[in-house]
C-alpha cells in the first residue's frame, strides 16, 4: 500500500524531501506528472497548428476559440464525473482511463476534414482531459506527508511546462515538414502509459480506508463546505480564464502578421520563443512550492496573480522580437505559477471522502468560466488586434487575487 506519513530518513539538501522518499511516492508523483504533461502537450499542438487548420479547414480565429471553448466545457463535465469516479472506484483507475480518452482522441484531430469533425474530436478529448488534474492531484496529496505536500504538487504542475515545451518541439520538428496532421499523430503514442500506471501505481492508504463510506454526491454541497467550494470554483474560474485567453493565444500573437496586430514571427521562431517562455513557467510551478511551505498558501498565490497582471500588460505592447524573448519566461512564471497554489489550496479545504469529487468540481466549473476566453480574446483581436486583446487577461487575473483574499490559509493543515 502508498503510505500517507512514511517517509525515509531526509538527507541534506535542497532535493532532500525529494530523495527522502518511498518508491511507492515517487511512483505516484510521476504518475501524476506524466499524465499532466501530456494533457499539456496536446493543448499546445492543437495551439500552434491553428494558423495552418483555419486555412485547410475554412476557419476563422472565432471558429478557432470556439472550439477551444467547446473543448473546456467537455472538460468542466469530465471533470467532474471522473472526480466522481476518483472518490467511488479509485484515483489510479480514473487517471488511467482519462490519459486513454485524451491520447486516442488527439490522434482522431489528425483525421477531421472540416471544422465540425473537429469540434466533436476536440469535445470527445476534453472529457478525458477535465478527469486527469482530479485524479492525479488527490493521488499526490493523499501520499505525500504534509510537510512536503505543497512541494510535491508544484511538481506535478511543473510537467505542464515541460508538456507545453515538448508539444512545440514537436510542431516545430513535424509541422514545417508534414503538415498539421502528423502532429496530432504524436499525441496517441503516450496512451501506452495508462498501462503502467494501472500495474504499477496503488491507491492511497488514506483513499482505501475510506472507501467503505462511499457518500452521496449531495455531500460535495453540504452546508460546511458550500462556501469554500463556491469561492474556489468562482476563483479558479477567473485563474482559469486569464490563463487561457492568454496561453492559447501567445502562439497566433507571435505568428501573425503585424498587419493583424501580431509580431510575425516564423513558425521556427514561434516554437522557439514558446518553449523559452516555458522554462520561466516550469520556474513559477516549481518555486511557488516552496515559497508556499515557507511563506504560506494563500499569501504567494495573491502575489503571483497580481504580477501577472502587471507583467501580461508589458508583454502584449511588445513589438520587437528581443522584448518578446526576455518577457516570455517572466509572463511564463508569474502567470502559471500559481496554478500550484491552487491543486495545494483545494486539496487541503476538502475531507477525503469527498476530496476528487470537490475538486474536480471547483476546478472544472472554474474550466465552464473559462470556456469564454478563447472565443472572447479572439472576437476582440479581430476588432483591436490580437495584442491588445491579450490585455483582457489582466482583469481576471485581478480578480481572482480579491477572491482568494477571502479563502483561510491551509500551510501546515493536516488532511481530514
Amino acid at each position: 500500500m502508498v503510505g500517507t506519513t512514511s517517509f525515509r530518513p531526509e538527507p541534506t539538501g535542497t532535493m532532500s524531501w525529494l530523495r527522502g522518499a518511498t518508491t511507492a511516492q515517487r511512483r505516484v508523483l510521476l504518475a501524476a506528472s506524466l499524465g499532466w504533461m501530456l494533457d499539456s502537450m496536446d493543448v499546445m499542438l492543437y495551439a500552434l497548428a491553428v494558423p495552418r487548420m483555419k486555412a485547410d479547414l475554412h476557419m476563422s480565429s472565432a471558429t478557432a476559440g470556439l472550439i477551444m471553448s467547446g473543448t473546456l466545457v467537455a472538460a468542466a463535465i469530465g471533470g467532474v464525473l471522473f472526480g466522481r469516479f476518483a472518490d467511488r472506484r479509485g484515483r489510479t483507475r480514473a487517471l488511467t482511463a482519462s490519459i486513454l480518452v485524451y491520447c486516442l482522441c488527439t490522434g482522431l484531430c489528425g483525421l477531421v476534414h472540416t471544422a465540425m469533425q473537429l469540434a466533436i474530436c476536440r469535445v470527445l478529448l476534453g472529457f478525458g482531459m477535465g478527469g486527469e488534474w482530479a485524479a492525479g492531484a488527490a493521488l499526490v496529496a493523499e501520499t505525500w506527508p504534509d510537510q512536503h505536500r505543497a512541494k510535491a504538487l508544484a511538481l506535478v504542475q511543473s510537467s505542464w511546462a515541460v508538456g507545453y515545451a515538448l508539444g512545440a518541439g514537436i510542431v516545430g520538428l513535424i509541422m514545417p515538414h508534414f503538415g498539421w496532421r502528423p502532429v496530432f499523430f504524436a499525441g496517441v503514442l503516450p496512451a501506452l502509459f495508462a498501462v503502467w500506471i494501472r500495474r504499477r501505481v496503488e491507491e492511497p492508504e488514506r483513499w482505501q480506508e475510506s472507501e467503505a463510506s462511499v457518500t452521496p454526491l449531495r455531500e460535495v454541497f453540504r452546508s460546511g463546505t458550500r462556501r469554500r467550494l463556491t469561492l474556489v470554483t468562482l476563483m479558479n474560474g477567473a485563474t482559469l480564464f486569464a490563463w487561457w485567453g492568454l496561453f492559447f493565444w501567445v502562439p497566433s500573437f507571435l505568428s501573425l502578421p503585424v498587419a493583424q496586430g501580431g509580431r510575425g514571427l516564423s513558425i521556427l521562431q514561434t516554437s522557439g520563443w514558446t518553449i523559452l517562455m516555458q522554462v520561466g513557467t516550469f520556474a513559477g510551478y516549481v518555486s511557488f512550492g516552496f515559497f508556499a511551505d515557507r511563506f504560506g498558501r494563500r499569501r504567494m498565490y495573491i502575489l503571483y496573480l497580481l504580477m501577472a497582471a502587471i507583467v501580461v500588460q508589458f508583454y502584449a505592447r511588445a513589438s520587437s522580437p528581443g522584448t518578446l524573448l526576455l518577457l516570455g519566461p517572466i509572463v511564463g512564471f508569474w502567470g502559471s505559477g500559481y496554478f500550484s497554489g491552487f491543486a495545494v489550496i483545494a486539496s487541503e479545504l476538502f475531507p477525503t471522502i469527498i476530496r476528487a469529487s470537490a475538486m474536480g468540481f471547483s476546478y472544472n466549473m472554474g474550466r465552464i468560466v473559462s470556456a469564454a476566453a478563447p472565443y472572447v480574446v479572439g472576437r476582440a483581436s479581430a476588432n483591436h488586434g490580437i495584442g491588445a486583446a491579450l490585455g483582457i487577461t489582466s482583469v481576471a487575473f485581478l480578480t481572482a487575487a480579491a477572491l482568494a483574499t477571502t479563502l483561510p490559509e491551509t500551510r501546515g493543515a493536516p488532511l481530514s
